[in-house]
């Protein structure tokens, strides 16, 4: 085929997997919405074992009948405080994950057919790292989301990967062509394929811990005698969902001091004769090293977990994000020409 047309696939292939994407996020969005019913229906059937049990006790005349009486009712309750919406639960999230996985094929056909089209690796300008980059996110929670069962993030994660292919097709759409001569060097696949990686985790590290927080709130309820909605007595338990940011978040950041802080200024260095020049790109990579950094050393030395460690995550996320956006579209710098 032509370059135009792997371009023209390529401009149909990522629009589609936007659309499943969101139909994913969707289906994810109706899992924790039939958890909120199903902890509802087992409100429910608390207050009719009380009321059984009540009854019981009137016409069972000793404390004996008034115990067997209640014991069945309680069963039958508890039977009850099972609803058929926690299996349409588990179906939603089964659907979300197999439409997940559907539109990361056409993500990936579409990234790879844009490949095609420039002759080059697709990542020289703002359309192609957010289309990469998102791809990254899609990859890293696929990959983890069996050994760590990592389904609980679905909705996360195709919210951020939709919104950002979204935006990348309405608003940064920029059309195959070769690349500046800044970029026409190999460095571009070594620093940008670490940088889209790493970044993919750290998303994946900041949805856990946002899902962290709302765990482990809910779990300081259920010690106060609350209850808990089914969706989240599904996710494992805060101190599990801890473990696995760190785990997530441990990968990436090597990763991210390779590509960013060591094979970026190499590059630098090649294209505009030094390694470090206080770029507002570069500041920023190296704000979210740091905030990244304080987060690991914390956890080592420190011995933070939890709470503190979760909202040092969270900011490292915000701070990346805006490295990722907010740098290329609000301030001018020698990386404004591209995402990386």
């Amino acid at each position: 085929m032509s370059p135009e047309t792997y371009a023209q696939v390529s401009n149909l292939l990522i629009p589609t997997a936007t659309v499943i994407y969101a139909i994913a996020m969707v289906s994810h969005a109706m899992e924790w919405a039939l958890g909120r019913a199903a902890v509802a229906q087992k409100a429910e059937a608390k207050v009719e074992t009380l009321v059984a049990s009540d009854g019981a006790a009137v016409s069972g005349g000793t404390s004996g009948g008034a115990d067997s009486a209640g014991g069945r009712a309680e069963t039958g309750a508890a039977a009850t405080a099972e609803p058929a919406s926690t299996e349409r639960m588990a179906a939603a999230s089964r659907i979300g994950l197999m439409l997940t996985w559907l539109g990361f094929v056409l993500h990936l056909g579409g990234v790879l057919t844009r490949g095609l089209a420039a002759g080059r690796v697709p990542w020289g300008n703002m359309y192609e790292f957010s289309i990469t980059a998102s791809l990254a996110v899609a990859i890293v929670y696929l990959i983890f989301v069996q050994r760590y069962k990592l389904q609980y993030l679905g909705l996360g994660v195709t919210f951020v990967v939709a919104a950002v292919l979204g935006l990348a097709s309405l608003a940064l759409y920029t059309p195959a062509g070769p690349l500046v001569p800044a970029l026409d060097s190999y460095w571009l696949v070594i620093h940008v394929s670490a940088a889209a990686i790493s970044g993919g985790a750290f998303t994946v590290g900041g949805l856990i811990s946002v899902l962290y927080l709302i765990k482990a709130r809910a779990e300081r309820r259920v010690l106060a005698g609350g209850t808990m909605a089914a969706s989240l007595r599904r996710l494992p338990s805060a101190e599990a969902m801890d473990g696995t940011a760190y785990k997530v978040l441990a990968f990436a950041f090597p990763l991210w001091t390779f590509g960013v802080l060591v094979a970026g200024p190499i590059w630098a260095e090649h294209a505009w004769g030094r390694y470090w020049g206080w770029d507002p790109k570069e500041v920023w990579s190296l704000v979210t090293w740091v905030v990244y950094a304080a987060y690991l050393h914390a956890r080592a030395t420190a011995g933070w977990r939890g709470r503190k460690a979760a909202n040092i995550a969270i900011a490292g996320w915000f701070v990346f994000i805006f490295n990722f956006v907010g740098v290329n579209l609000l301030v001018s710098g020698l990386h404004s020409y591209a995402g990386v």
